[in-house]
């Protein structure tokens, strides 16, 4: 029977938090009672005497004074030898053998409980399935998992399979939605059962705490849902309740046990599947009779559960696969198109359809400054405005996205038809420049299995089960597809790919100025270096000819000072000149190589008093990268302190003169050294005044040293002013 929606198009409400924490509250770990169909023993590890029993120890067992007894008087002594060697290392639930207890058969498993150890017994089948026939059996179901074509036709094999093993009335394949709600993919059934296939279960039918034991236990069964729960014997009084969460045989909820009742249900089994730790969905096992999954039928289902997993996964993974790569195609074809259209915000405008189709939208804007260009299915012009000004005040991500437009903006609701779902993309802020993909409104039929309202709850009243399942129709609308991992994935790569273009764009612009600029600067060198060429050429011939004029007065001067003035102004003259052969020589006009320049001076000095003077000097001069104004100055003090050499430590004859030159951090130190006749305090001529005139433009210090014979002039200069 469907029944009618609550109102005329009602919209999905999930369960509230208040009614939520009533259902997570429960405190289903410790129950302090088991199922009555097993045995279960709590044991102290340090010699495996039994503290407390659950169920009739008494009468399956046939020993009355079981409290205090050592474990192996109760289950043998080589089953309790297995629980000593399980407990010491501290591992999880373990089979650790089967007991005979008159005509009844019990599987025994152990697992520890914080310092405890709990043994369960449970009823075993007469005849265990033999291994070889056990994994071929599962070989085959696994290769039917591999070869199912899609994850809806794997959970339709996985139904049937899990039916098969198992006996059961009903398998549902049950998958936990991104609300916690849940919805039946797949089902197998017996004949005659009525249909809870594509039904939704709301989020408070699992509690949280349930779902994750799921995660901790993967299978769990309950043979008999009347069944009467076995206290813990003596009552526990421990200062913490004893955790029954890996028990197999721990009593379950009432509400539960309610739940399934109202249901139909008379034993219950389920499998957790487990997707890289997260609980993905369970298979789910009714059947309307007591039923009993034996230990090895569990172990099967659990083996089988991982392979459905991870075969979960995989087809999972190639569909995000698939469409990754279809993106990345589309991506690659739209930025190309961009990439050659001329202007990129020109661009989008002639290639809409490409862009909406990329990410499988209904619509698509995009916006820039005040340009509103549209396309598809769309909300209008104005409306579009408002929403990409909404979108833009978002702080954040660029990149933002929903599926359920009118929960995240006020103004949702009415553009729910055309823009329930959004994508947007902003590209500028300031400009203001973006994209917004639209996704219109699916109205869709949500069958329940019952009504998945839940009137409001009282925090301090007794928790209930729903008592209804009867299929329950609700229209759920301002919902549209949901924008998945690789399609945002894609808005984010295809954001920056149109930053590179606009950035590529604006590059080009800038190197086709400048290549401009260059052509023009080029121009402008080659009539730079016309011109300098002109004029180093009329400054060298003028040079020239005032050195030939001092050189040939010197020669006709009767006077010997006259002639020693001349040659000494003529020398001076040189310095200069060579400074500036040097610096139109060099590719550099801001410096030039000091040492190179000493070299030269130092030679072209000496030629001048005599062949007999090279012999005698010696030069150490390390690179020194000097600026060309101040190498003019050093040049000067180098030919006074030759000049004054030749003069007065030698008297004009022949003597050694060592020139070294080297650099020391920020600054360069020249050293002029002779072994003449030494200084005298008293002499301060011309030259002495000129040197120290240099000193000062250069801004250096000058110290001179007895040389024993002779002087050192030592100068400490700046490379650069």
């Amino acid at each position: 029977m469907t029944k009618a929606p609550l109102t005329a198009e009602p919209v999905f409400c999930p369960p509230t938090p208040e009614q939520l924490s009533l259902c997570d509250r429960e405190p289903i770990h410790i129950p302090g009672s088991i199922q009555p169909h097993g045995l279960l023993f709590v044991a102290d590890p340090d010699g495996l005497a039994v503290h407390h029993a659950a169920g009739d120890v008494e009468g399956r067992l046939g020993i009355p004074d079981w409290e205090g007894a050592a474990l192996g008087a109760l289950v043998g002594e080589a089953v309790a030898a297995r629980v000593a060697e399980h407990a010491s290392n501290g591992a999880g639930v373990a089979f650790v053998g089967q007991i005979r207890a008159g005509a009844e058969l019990l599987d025994a498993s152990a697992h520890r409980s914080g310092r405890w150890v709990i043994v369960e017994l449970e009823p075993s089948v007469a005849e265990l399935t033999p291994g070889p026939v056990m994994l071929d059996w599962l070989h085959q179901a696994g290769s039917a998992f591999e070869q199912a074509a899609s994850l809806e036709a794997l959970c339709d094999v996985a139904a049937a399979t899990f039916r098969q093993i198992t006996g059961f009335d009903r398998v549902m394949v049950y998958r936990f939605l991104e609300d916690d709600a849940g919805r039946v993919v797949a089902e197998a059934r017996r004949e005659g059962l009525h249909s809870f296939l594509n039904h939704h279960f709301p989020a408070s039918d699992i509690p949280r705490q349930a779902r994750a034991l799921y995660v901790r236990n993967v299978t769990r069964t309950i043979p008999d849902v009347a069944y009467h729960p076995a206290p813990l014997r003596p009552a526990w009084t421990g200062a913490e309740a004893l955790d029954l969460s890996d028990s197999v045989l721990r009593s379950v909820s009432p509400i539960h046990l309610q739940y399934l009742a109202n249901m139909g249900v008379a034993a219950s089994a389920s499998i957790s599947v487990v997707r890289d730790g997260v609980l993905w969905g369970l298979i789910a096992c009714h059947h309307e009779t007591p039923r009993l999954m034996p230990y090895d039928v569990r172990v099967a289902c659990r083996a089988l559960g991982g392979g459905l997993a991870r075969q979960i996964k995989a087809k999972e993974e190639a569909e995000s696969y698939r469409q990754r790569i279809r993106l990345r195609n589309a991506e690659d074809e739209i930025v190309a198109l961009l990439s050659r259209d001329g202007k990129l915000h020109e661009a989008l405008s002639h290639h809409l359809g490409e862009i909406q189709r990329m990410l499988d939208a209904d619509g698509v804007a995009v916006l820039r400054g005040q340009e509103l260009v549209i396309g598809g299915i769309h909300p209008g012009a104005e409306a579009t405005r408002a929403l990409a000004a909404w979108l833009l005040a978002r702080p954040g991500d660029p990149v933002w996205s929903t599926a359920r437009l009118e929960e995240a903006h006020a103004e949702g609701a009415g553009l729910r038809e055309t823009a329930s779902g959004v994508l947007s993309v902003v590209l500028s802020p300031e400009e203001p420049w973006q994209i917004i993909w639209f996704r219109a409104e699916q109205v869709e039929t949500v069958k329940w299995a019952g009504n998945p309202h839940k009137p409001s709850a009282d925090p301090a009243a007794a928790l209930t089960p729903r008592a209804s399942f009867e299929a329950w129709q609700q229209l759920v609308r301002g919902r549209a597809r949901r924008w998945t991992v690789p399609e945002l994935d894609a808005a984010r790569r295809l954001r920056q790919a149109l930053l590179n273009v606009q950035q590529s764009g604006r590059v080009r612009e800038l190197n086709r100025r400048l290549t401009d600029l260059l052509r023009d600067k080029d121009q402008l060198l080659e009539q730079k270096n016309f011109l300098i060429g002109e004029v180093n050429h009329r400054v060298q011939n003028s040079l020239q000819l005032v050195s030939s004029f001092l050189s040939m007065q010197a020669r006709t001067a009767e006077s010997p000072d006259a002639r020693a003035t001349l040659e000494e102004a003529r020398r001076r003259l040189g310095a200069v000149a060579l400074v500036h052969k040097r610096l139109y020589r060099g590719e550099q006009v801001q410096v030039l190589d000091a040492a190179r320049y000493v070299e030269e001076l130092c030679n072209e000095t000496i030629a001048s008093m005599g062949a007999e003077w090279a012999e005698r000097l010696t030069l150490d001069l390390a690179p020194v990268m000097i600026t060309t104004d101040r190498a003019m100055t050093l040049g000067l003090v180098v030919t006074e302190w030759l000049i004054n050499i030749n003069k007065y430590a030698y008297g004009g004859a022949p003597g050694p003169i060592a020139v070294t030159l080297v650099e020391d951090r920020a600054s360069f130190i020249l050293t002029v050294a002779d072994r003449g006749m030494g200084r005298s305090s008293a002499r301060k001529g011309f030259g002495s005044r000129l040197i120290e005139g240099m000193v000062g433009q250069l801004r250096g210090a000058l110290e001179y040293e007895d040389n024993r014979p002779g002087l050192r002039a030592v100068l400490r200069a700046p490379m650069a002013q």
